[in-house]
């Protein structure tokens, strides 16, 4: 009777998820038909999403280059841009621009002097010096001109408590958040950004960004791993070097470097904004017309060509320093537009994503070997192919090798059996869980429909997630595990305590 009753529950239960699936899909169906579409002649695309709950407006800019669109010389170049692109227009951010923009030719005549003196194999250290001196006179009188942080500024006096923007390695993003009866305001501020930019106080953010390198990667051991990890395991990619560039290239990226940078890669073709909120779709449109369509734009840049080539054999990199032991190894994978994604992505969830997962259960409580172990599915980025990584924090006199020998047989257990039921279902409803709790919220919705149109190749694909979800089987995550978790295919990389 017990037994019955149990499986009439079991029964019910998966009725009642299949219906849930049916109502989610019904509801997913009815957000795509808020969404309309527009790209104007230059090649800017706006995707416009109707949400008239609250008199609100999400901004999204997606711009689609990233750290993976560097070269060799100007490594960090992307992220500091991004730090430049507040610095305002020729209009916004200045007192008198026609008089400022003498100084700043005057200022990047001087520099290319001094840094050209600087880089002799015998540089004249009175030369330097005069050198020197003068440069930092003309960045005292281009200072004068400058308004600091109006930017930010008029953007909050008009209701954006929350302006930001972020770099990636796959591409570079910048949020607003406004009243609904502020679109034609943020049109206006907006385009003049990519229109009229001025890269004002260029050497100052420099420094900026090269101490944010000192004190995010050089002062800690953890983003050294990162960094060696990374260089080990990508000889060819350009995913091989992280967001902030190395220290050698920002110390000579040049004004004219980011002005020829922004030129190439913030054409109108290559940006996708995403406005979801309170506002008419066609009054979106027209007005983008009125302020982006004025903007001249080159063809999009064409496709980054290196692909990162076969692995012939397990890699290991190694930082010594001053911390305690940490070891992190990475395997290859496709991109996320693969077919292969969510198998990889349902892997990584079971065996390492948080307390309940397989290593936290075997690692932490059970074996007591580590005191914390997870995964990072898509590490560094995911546009192209990249790294599923797994890390362990070794407890007290217990060692990264031990770790690895306990993850190792997880791994095993991942290719020799299928993963439970319950594990699986488990997945497809947080999965589906967070994707929905995504969709209840402006700022998502406007940086996952960027996201998806040009990472994905259609924002479409978005509300179809559900449907992929339930497609997903156990027999999907085993033959995942097989293709791409060979120690062939892994680097492997270790933080050594430095010994006293």
């Amino acid at each position: 009777m017990r037994k019955k009753c149990l499986r009439t529950v079991f029964i019910c239960a998966v009725g009642s998820f299949l219906l849930l699936g049916q109502l989610h899909a019904q509801a997913l169906e009815g957000l795509k038909r808020q969404v309309t579409e527009k790209t104007l002649k230059n090649g800017m695309k706006f995707i416009v999403m109707e949400q008239h709950q609250v008199p609100l407006v999400s901004f999204h800019v997606y711009a689609d280059v990233g750290s993976a669109q560097e070269v060799q010389g100007i490594t960090g170049i992307s992220h500091l841009l991004e730090h430049m692109a507040f610095k305002g227009s020729s209009t916004l951010g200045t007192k008198d621009y026609a008089a400022e923009a003498k100084v700043l030719d005057e200022l990047d005549q001087a520099y290319q002097l001094l840094a050209h003196e600087e880089q002799k194999l015998k540089p004249d250290a009175a030369r330097v010096a005069e050198l020197q001196k003068k440069f930092a006179a003309l960045q005292q009188q281009a200072k004068e001109f400058v308004v600091n942080n109006e930017y930010f500024d008029i953007m909050m006096q008009n209701g954006d408590n929350g302006v930001n923007a972020y770099t990636s390695s796959d591409a570079t993003q910048y949020i607003n958040y406004l009243p609904a009866n502020r679109l034609e305001f943020w049109m206006a501020v907006t385009s003049d950004r990519f229109l009229n930019p001025v890269f004002r106080e260029f050497y100052k953010e420099r420094d900026v960004v090269m101490e944010e390198r000192r004190l995010g990667v050089e002062t800690r051991p953890n983003s050294k791993l990162f960094e060696d990890l990374l260089a080990t395991a990508f000889k060819a990619h350009p995913y091989h070097h992280m967001v902030v560039g190395h220290m050698a290239d920002l110390k000579r990226i040049t004004h004219q470097d980011v002005k020829d940078y922004f030129k190439k890669y913030y054409s109108p073709a290559n940006l996708t904004a995403a406005v979801v909120g309170d506002v008419d779709p066609q009054e979106v449109f027209r007005l983008a017309e009125l302020y982006f369509g004025r903007i001249s734009s080159d063809p999009k840049p064409e496709p980054l060509r290196t692909v990162e080539p076969e692995q012939w054999g397990e890699r290991r990199a190694t930082v010594v320093a001053q911390s305690q032991p940490i070891l992190m190894f990475g395997y290859h994978r496709p991109a996320v537009t693969h077919g292969d994604d969510l198998a990889l992505e349902a892997l990584s969830n079971i065996i390492g994503k948080g307390r309940s997962s397989r290593l936290w259960e075997t690692l932490v409580k059970k074996e007591k070997a580590a005191a914390a172990v997870g995964v990072m599915n898509g590490f560094p980025g995911d546009k192209y192919p990249t790294l599923i990584v797994f890390y362990a924090v070794p407890s007290k006199d217990r060692t990264a090798a031990e770790c690895l020998q306990l993850i190792d047989k997880e791994i095993g257990r991942l290719k020799t059996e299928p993963v439970t039921a319950q594990e699986l279902t488990k997945f497809k409803q947080t999965k589906k869980k967070n994707t929905l709790d995504q969709l209840k919220d402006n700022a998502s919705l406007a940086s996952l429909l960027t996201y998806y149109d040009v990472v994905q190749g259609d924002w479409r694909l978005l509300f179809a997630e559900i449907k992929r979800v339930d497609g997903l089987t156990a027999t999907d995550i085993q033959r995942v595990a097989n293709t791409y978790l060979g120690n062939n295919n892994r680097t492997v990389g270790e933080l050594i305590p430095e010994s006293k």
